[in-house]
């Protein structure tokens, strides 16, 4: 039995590639292979979907990948391609192959950290 019922990764990732972030066909590669490289088993198709037009300074896409673990969730930002990336997994993973994938994916000029064991 594992020591915490479960893992939260949370990446504030500034300055990414705007035309990277801006892509549905890249953020799609990238949960493809973010799914493949932490060993996890994608749910489904990812969800990916373009929000808050009605705002430029939030403006984005949002995107969902059930895992059968859990989910990855994140918001990339158009304006100052900042992405949010969260991971919560129930199986351990490493985080960095996780910034890795980013790092290939979306090319940030930094990456804030934020890894929390869940046990309730």
């Amino acid at each position: 039995m594992s020591e915490y019922w479960g893992y939260h990764l949370v990446l504030d990732c500034q300055g990414c590639d705007t035309e990277k972030i801006t892509s549905r066909d890249q953020i799609y590669k990238f949960i493809k292979e973010l799914v493949k490289r932490i060993d996890m088993k994608a749910y489904k198709e990812p969800m990916i979907e373009h929000f808050a037009t009605h705002n430029i300074e939030v403006a984005g896409f949002s995107f969902v990948q059930l895992i059968e673990t859990s989910s990855i969730t994140g918001h990339l930002v158009d304006k100052n391609g900042d992405a949010y990336i969260d991971i919560f997994s129930c199986k351990s993973f490493e985080i960095e192959a996780v910034k890795k994938v980013i790092d290939e994916f979306f090319t940030p000029k930094k990456i804030k950290v934020t890894y929390l064991t869940r046990q309730a």
